[in-house]
């Protein structure tokens, strides 16, 4: 359903324009959101007769230079082309000034023609600003680097629908066949050679796959047409031999052989030769014995997720064996032990050893079940963690246990995984998290037992011996060091009681204090109080090593801000830091923030946690935590978190209009800070990839200023749901509905929660959220968001087949927005009518209005970013009408603008009802081939996995994805 969300007349609500649920972008313009709505409907073409195409329809281009000139700018499109290179190609040997004169002109006559912001002008020449995928040759090596990456990871199937898709993008006749200068010429021959090599990777792929039928009855006309190219022959040979003709197989070899010594006098090269004398032999290397059929796409995933293996591991022989042998029996393998027992560390060595027995990847979750300061990861956050690793994410992972539970089971039934649940709290923490399949190993660390676990291996680790103790600390410290104090080693190894974090610790005391020898340490050991602080509360010895480290950069003079920065971050329990929010935290300038965090890392007080990002090691962010409540005045720290709420609101807010559209920018909560801003919804979504979890995790600490958490639920309404996570969006809902008392914003929140509500088809508690929110606003300001919830509701009583009542509530929206002399909301509401007709059966009157809204919104420019909404609209209304043709051109034209601004989501659901639409046709090729696009859309945003993909496509007619479900 393409729905329109109104903003909400004056209120915080932007418009949701991805009408069927926004996603990740990917198809974006880099020619920027607005310029590349405009440009999107240009297309050139030259892979065959030369074309210039707009809007679906040819345009007239005359002149050969003009040609000339568009064409390489074309053949480089989105990069500057130097005058001088333009000149040299297009004019050869004229004069240089009436040649530069001369170009001027083309330039302009180029513009008049076509349009004046397609082709830009730089410092040193001309571009063309017209997406990459515009232009036919460099779509072409486009998809034919996926095919060929596709089919280097085992994806047949991919690699199959790729290079069909590059190959008809040929039109018969010889490249750029209009232009006769040398540049041209080069071009065309380069291109028809690639045209060559991909259809020959691409019969590569069919043969693997089992097709030599086919194949040998189109491979003959290729190879009568190039006779010398072996490599064609080769392929024709093998696919009669398999075909069971291998008299034609040493046919086709004679009559290569006789071409090439006919026309440049040499023999067949060694690979037709020998597979010349293998099928004289009938050597079995050259059956089909199994087909390819593994779908992977374009870039397989599998997770390695394993952190670093220990450099210092040591001992543990006979725990690595069982562990070893453990991996061929049952399912599931328990470690447990004290703590610091070394749990951990046995789990990630034996699975480094182990990994190559895992061809489906290697899982690592870190449950958090006994680590300080930190809650244990729910059940639900762990299985997110692990659905993601397998390739789902946003709405694709249900919300519910159980349901996630099961989902992954089933993906887990065919897959030989190694999934390490690390620091497990007890059995019911590990119990969701168990896969299905046989193929599949789990190996578990705790502190508890785990005793009731089915079908479990159990190992029970305890401290080291005294030999092995002395080995890991000779190997911690440096065997010269040990060796040169051999009495006091050996008392530290005694003291320390076999347990591998205590002499990690007492190692890390020695490295923070090189000064001190052995003696002094087994000194401070042996004093019983210093002893228990150090082995038993191994935290209180990270506390003071970190403390050393603390204390140095305070005495620095170039480590004082990263010393105070230091417990500055400890007011903020965020997965990761960034510069920017750093920035806000200490109120620095930015550069000041990011040398901070740079002295920081050098110190190993900082982790890196990507392009610049960083993040504490757990013992050093309760070190943090701890001088924070010691050292910071209650006020300045509330002063610092709200500074840091309020960079992510703006910053979000900032997101929300590039992904949306300005119609976002009125907010009822004002941010105190200027946070960061986004040159391109591209941008924005990234940032929205980045900072998901620090999203949430400053969602959960909000309390302290409600009204920033509740404009920060609704700032990232946009951005969450344009990837579909509309789970984590509720999420930090609930939180801000929690923690507010103001009226106004507890009406906002639950509008914004109404709709998350209905996105993914919990329409009843929609409905129960939207009266909510009018009741609380017939209470504050009876005509904020009236017009937006009656809107919201009549979209939710539209899916819910409730159609009188969807009509009713949109009648009421509409008369408000005329009331209010909005007519650009009044199109959004209209847009949403249109669906109500269409199930009404009154489809004369909703085609009718879906005109109305598309004439209307071509005439406001503010709104040219939803036109792809619209145009959808009159598609499905075209389509209920019976009017599958105009349909079948209104989909396209969707797709065509919602590619440009990135709705990824939109796309797959156009994609889904125009494949339905060819289908009713009669078109079943390209129907399938809109079928495919639409679960590639979907793969591509982690709503669905490519065996999901493929079992749809297996079906005559496919099942709706459960990502779209709700959308139509």
């Amino acid at each position: 359903m393409s729905r329109s969300t109104i903003p909400g007349l004056g209120s915080p609500y932007g418009l949701d324009r991805n009408s069927v649920g926004p996603a990740p972008t990917g198809y974006t313009s880099q020619l920027g959101r607005r310029t590349g709505a405009l440009r999107m409907g240009w297309e050139i073409r030259f892979l065959g007769p030369w074309e210039v195409i707009h809007d679906g329809q040819p345009v007239r281009l005359t002149g050969h230079r003009r040609i000339g000139v568009l064409a390489r700018l074309a053949q480089d499109a989105g990069q500057t082309v130097q005058a001088g290179q333009l000149l040299t190609d297009i004019w050869g040997g004229g004069s240089t000034a009436t040649a530069a004169k001369q170009l001027h002109i083309v330039i302009s006559k180029l513009r008049e023609s076509l349009s004046p912001e397609l082709i830009a002008t730089t410092p040193v020449g001309y571009r063309l600003d017209l997406d990459r995928d515009r232009v036919d040759a460099l779509l072409f090596a486009r998809l034919a680097k996926r095919a060929r990456t596709a089919r280097a990871h085992g994806g047949t199937r991919a690699a199959d629908a790729l290079f069909r898709q590059a190959l008809s993008l040929w039109r018969g006749g010889a490249p750029l066949g209009e232009l006769a200068e040398p540049w041209a010429r080069i071009e065309a021959a380069r291109l028809e050679e690639e045209r060559l090599a991909v259809l020959e990777d691409h019969i590569d792929v069919r043969l693997a796959a089992g097709d030599h039928h086919a194949v040998a009855a189109e491979l003959g006309a290729h190879v009568t047409s190039h006779p010398l190219r072996e490599r064609p022959a080769a392929q024709l040979m093998l696919a009669l031999y398999r075909a069971g003709r291998p008299s034609d197989a040493l046919a086709a070899y004679q009559r290569t052989r006789t071409a090439l010594i006919d026309e440049i006098g040499v023999d067949p090269g060694p690979e037709l030769r020998r597979l010349q004398q293998a099928m004289l032999v009938k050597d079995p290397v050259l059956d089909l014995t199994a087909p390819r059929e593994r779908i992977t796409g374009g870039e397989p995933s599998v997770p390695a997720e394993l952190p670093s293996d220990i450099h210092a591991f040591t001992a543990r022989s006979g725990e690595v064996a069982q562990l070893r042998a453990a991996l061929d029996g049952p399912a599931v393998i328990a470690i447990d032990g004290s703590g610091g027992i070394g749990k951990s560390a046995l789990a990630v060595h034996a699975a480094h050893a182990a990994a190559g027995r895992f061809p489906d990847g290697v899982i690592y979750v870190d449950l958090r079940g006994s680590t300080p300061g930190m809650a244990p990861l729910t059940s639900m956050e762990a299985l997110r963690h692990l659905l993601r690793s397998f390739g789902l994410d946003g709405s694709a992972v249900p919300t519910q246990v159980a349901e996630a539970a099961a989902r992954y089971r089933s993906l887990t039934a065919a897959s030989r995984t190694l999934i390490i649940l690390d620091n497990a709290r007890d059995v019911s923490h590990v119990r969701p998290l168990i896969p299905a399949g046989r193929g599949c190993r789990v190996l578990v660390t705790s502190r508890d037992p785990l005793t009731t676990l089915d079908n479990a291996h159990h190992l029970r680790l305890g401290p080291f011996a005294d030999a092995e103790a002395a080995v890991l600390l000779a190997r911690l410290i440096g065997p010269d060091r040990a060796r040169a104090e051999p009495e006091a080693a050996a008392q530290i190894v005694r003291l320390c009681g076999g347990i591998p974090l205590a002499l990690r610790i007492a190692a890390a005391r020695l490295a923070a204090r090189p000064d001190w020898t052995l003696a002094d340490l087994a000194v401070r050991l042996a004093d019983a109080t210093r002893r228990m602080d150090t082995l038993e509360y191994a935290d209180l010895a990270v506390r003071a090593s970190i403390s050393v480290s603390h204390h140095h950069l305070r005495e620095e003079p170039t480590g004082r801000d990263a010393a105070r920065l230091l417990t500055l971050l400890g007011l903020l329990d965020l997965p990761t830091h960034t510069p920017a929010a750093t920035a806000a935290l200490a109120g620095w300038p930015a550069h000041r923030a990011e040398a901070a965090l740079d002295r920081l890392l050098t110190a190993h007080l900082l982790e890196p946690a990507g392009l610049d990002r960083f993040r504490f090691h757990d013992l050093v962010g309760l070190y943090a935590r701890e001088r924070a409540e010691q050292d910071e005045p209650a006020g300045e720290a509330a002063a610092a978190v709200r500074r840091v709420l309020h960079h992510y609101l703006a910053t979000a807010q900032h997101s929300a209009v590039s992904i949306n559209g300005p119609a976002a920018h009125d907010w009822s909560i004002q941010a105190e800070q200027p946070g960061q801003e986004f040159a391109s919804a591209g941008e924005a979504q990234n940032w929205a990839e980045a900072e998901r979890e620090n999203v949430l995790a400053l969602a959960r600490q909000a309390a302290a200023d409600a009204s920033a958490g509740a404009g920060l639920a609704e700032a990232i309404r946009w951005p969450f749901a344009a990837r579909g996570w509309f789970a984590e969006a509720i999420e930090a809902t609930e939180l801000a509905l929690q923690a507010c008392t103001e009226l106004g914003e507890r009406a906002s929140l639950l509008q914004t929660l109404g709709s998350h509500y209905q996105e993914l088809g919990r329409n009843e508690e929609s409905v129960r959220a939207l009266k909510e929110s009018l009741e609380l606003w017939h209470h504050t300001e009876p005509s904020r968001s009236a017009a937006g919830l009656h809107n919201e509701l009549g979209i939710t009583y539209t899916m819910m087949g409730r159609l009188e009542e969807a009509l009713e509530a949109l009648d009421r929206a509409q008369a408000i927005t005329v009331e209010r002399g909005r007519p650009d909301l009044e199109t959004f509401v209209r847009n949403n009518r249109v669906h109500v007709f269409c199930r009404q059966g009154r489809t004369a009157e909703a085609v009718a209005e879906a005109l109305h809204v598309v004439d209307t919104v071509k005439d406001m420019p503010d709104m040219a970013d939803l036109l792809g909404t619209n145009h959808d609209t009159l598609a499905d209304a075209y389509r209920a009408h019976g009017m599958l043709t105009e349909a079948v051109q209104e989909y396209r034209t969707a797709i065509d603008l919602q590619h440009a601004v990135g709705h990824t989501v939109g796309l797959a659901t156009t994609h889904w009802w125009l494949g339905h639409t060819l289908h009713d046709l009669g078109r079943e090729e390209q129907a399938r081939e809109s079928w495919r696009q639409c679960f590639d859309l979907l793969c591509e945003a982690r709503l669905l996995t490519r065996g999901e993909a493929t079992a749809l496509l297996a079906q005559p007619v496919p099942d709706p994805p459960a990502a779209i479900r709700n959308q139509l």
